[in-house]
């Protein structure tokens, strides 16, 4: 597999055919001045020195290596070498939260995309570890399994909102048992959990699985989204805000962070609970616990690394450069008089 580290520098590919656009244009005035100055056959027997034909292979030369050199800063790499390696890495599910509550602005532009945004710088910091991602409302579902590929998780990570799930709630326990069946599915290494919720509404005994969790050796960490005051829950119909959602008694209704809830869940399995805010999300605490795991070592791990090839397109090109240089547009004698191909004289 053929892949160019700097892509955008094949732009500069563009500049092939303005190029031989200018060299034919002087190619044609050359022309039309020798014909102006007389008969073209009468004119190269008048210079017999000159290779009139030399200037087109120069620039022949000189636009291959214009090619190779533009090639060459792109750097093309290839995939050809399998690496076998050992590293220790832990396996950490993240539970997020998509209930309608979860639009609620009291964490600006709300709380899902607040958490979106600290999830998402948290991959950019990962380096051995794997990541999954489940969401949650009335019902659990995983977004995302277990992977390395952080840029899949970001991808998928984008595509979060509180329209996938259809049931309404907050099943925390459910996600948390959900999140334990797939962590079953990976063996070999240590694992945690992440719950992001505002602990709003919930559907099951959540701070019973999560001490069924740490039974089995996870760790469920809880941030906190929102505040204890609260903040009105808006009303989106596709994507866009039309008011905000109301009770039966025609009240605006208020989302408050359930803060005793997210302690009991993060207490029982001996995690911690951060309280997210505007000035940053608290994963940075909740990491810096993940990092003091004893993280287990995977035994065998096949990687796929790329091979930069821009050396030798950067060296076609010099050489070419260089033979261009010592190209003479006059004819060598020495040349001229070899003749391989005439009969001599007795």
């Amino acid at each position: 597999m053929i892949r160019f580290e700097h892509p955008a520098m094949l732009w500069g590919m563009m500049l092939i055919p303005i190029l031989v656009f200018v060299f034919w244009r002087i190619s044609r005035w050359k022309r039309n001045a020798l014909h102006a100055f007389g008969d073209e056959r009468l004119v190269r027997r008048t210079a017999p020195d000159v290779a009139f034909s030399r200037p087109g292979w120069k620039f022949s030369l000189f636009l291959v290596a214009v090619a190779s050199l533009i090639i060459g800063l792109a750097n093309p790499q290839v995939g050809t070498a399998t690496v076998e390696g050992k590293q220790k890495s832990a396996d950490l599910m993240i539970l997020l939260d998509v209930s309608n509550s979860m639009m609620a602005g009291d964490l600006p532009p709300s709380r899902l995309e607040h958490a979106k945004r600290a999830i998402s710088q948290l991959i950019d910091q990962l380096r051995n570890d794997r990541i999954g991602i489940i969401i949650f409302a009335g019902e659990a579902y995983i977004q995302l399994p277990i992977t390395s590929d952080y840029s899949a998780a970001k991808l998928f990570l984008n595509k979060i909102s509180t329209d996938m799930v259809p049931t309404q709630g907050t099943a925390i326990g459910s996600a948390i048992d959900l999140a334990m069946k797939t962590f079953l599915q990976v063996e070999g290494t240590s694992k945690a959990m992440i719950v992001m919720t505002d602990g709003e509404n919930h559907e099951d005994d959540a701070v019973a699985a999560a001490k069924q969790a740490h039974q089995e050796g996870v760790v469920v960490h809880v941030v906190g989204l929102g505040s204890p005051e609260g903040a009105p829950v808006p009303h989106v119909e596709r994507g866009t805000p039309t008011g905000f959602i109301q009770d039966e008694n025609g009240q605006t209704v208020v989302s408050k962070l359930n803060e005793s809830l997210c302690r009991e869940i993060a207490a029982a399995s001996s995690g911690v609970y951060i309280r997210a805010s505007a000035a940053g999300s608290g994963l940075d605490i909740v990491m810096n616990q993940i990092d003091k795991m004893e993280k287990k070592t995977v035994d065998t791990r096949l990687f796929k690394s790329y091979e930069d090839r821009f050396q030798i397109l950067i060296g076609i090109s010099l050489l070419l450069v260089v033979a261009e240089f010592f190209i003479s547009n006059r004819k060598s004698r020495r040349l001229e008089s070899i003749k391989l191909f005439e009969a001599k004289e007795r």
